[in-house]
């Protein structure tokens, strides 16, 4: 697709990606929207070499692989090389700014990132759409499983329905904040996804289903009413509650200030509440940090719209 070097396209780029809450309660690996004041840059050139390979990764409290195949962002790009069969390659420095294993898309968000960068470097360029099924295998790595709700909001901002097929923006009204805390704790995704092995009851998922459809249902029609009586889970959220200190407290302090609902951030630890505006997102703040630190952690905490933008070149 790009045999011919074009002297017009740049040999580097870098790109943000902001964090994001996965799931949103209601829509386990489909459901998800970005958070923009925290997240990873990317920094992609342009080699000769038919290659991807990570030279510096940055701000990480554990070591990651360089090893592209074994790295999200490598993950991604290797993906993109071979689909496009381009003739060259990529060279990449990541600086981590999301906290890893904090269910706040750290591994999504490189890899997003990378690949935004890099499609700035093809003679022609895809659209986000067509960015994110190369995502999805970044995604494999970390996880052990493609799903895109981490990736969707990241590529197209606010609120995702991203299946492996396609992503669906979902319109949310402009007043609604995202309340999001994480508390100084670890939890691996895969650790969290073990968590969730074992039968499950039919009704279980009858109720799931009719929480997701008043959420979506109340996000169209800007009726918090709606998303009040929905967002709430009853299939994963018990299964991984136990293995985060303090979520209960955390939990019942966002609601009692006034959230339309509160659960847990991607797979853990972090904890997000909706609210109706900014003001009470605000002062729900102190007291959900509140209930975090009675269990003995510190915490960080990120008040934004709902609606916020996606991935974007710097």
């Amino acid at each position: 697709m790009s045999g011919v070097l074009n002297s017009s396209v740049a040999r580097q780029a870098r790109a943000f990606s902001p964090a994001s809450v996965a799931n949103v309660a209601v829509g386990f690996d489909l459901l998800g929207y970005a958070v923009p004041d925290v997240g990873d840059t990317v920094t992609v050139r342009r080699i000769d070499a038919p290659e991807v390979r990570i030279v510096a990764i940055r701000g990480s409290a554990v070591e990651l692989p360089l090893d592209a195949p074994s790295n999200t962002a490598g993950a991604a790009l290797i993906a993109l090389r071979e689909a496009l069969a381009l003739p060259f390659g990529f060279e990449l420095e990541i600086d981590k700014g999301i906290p890893l294993s904090s269910g706040m898309g750290g591994s999504a968000a490189s890899c997003v990132a990378a690949l935004v960068a890099a499609n700035a470097l093809l003679d022609v360029p895809l659209s986000r759409e067509q960015l994110y099924r190369y995502s999805l295998e970044g995604e494999a790595v970390a996880s052990g499983s493609r799903h895109g709700d981490n990736l969707g909001p990241m590529f197209l901002g606010g609120l995702v329905l991203s299946t492996l097929e396609r992503l669906v923006p979902v319109p949310v009204p402009a007043h609604w904040h995202s309340l999001l805390v994480h508390p100084e704790a670890l939890l691996e995704t895969r650790r969290a996804r073990e968590a969730l092995q074992g039968s499950y009851a039919l009704k279980e998922f009858v109720a799931q289903s009719s929480n997701l459809a008043l959420v979506l249902a109340g996000c169209h029609a800007g009726d918090a009413g709606l998303v009040r009586a929905g967002l709430a889970d009853v299939l994963v959220e018990p299964r991984r509650a136990p293995l985060i200190v303090g979520f209960d407290a955390a939990k019942a302090a966002a609601l009692a200030a006034g959230a339309m609902g509160a659960s847990i951030s991607g797979a853990g630890p972090s904890v997000f509440a909706w609210f109706e505006d900014r003001d009470a997102a605000l002062a729900a703040a102190p007291k959900v940090q509140a209930a975090f630190a009675a269990a003995g952690f510190d915490s960080q905490s990120w008040v934004s719209p709902i609606n916020s933008p996606g991935a974007r070149l710097l």
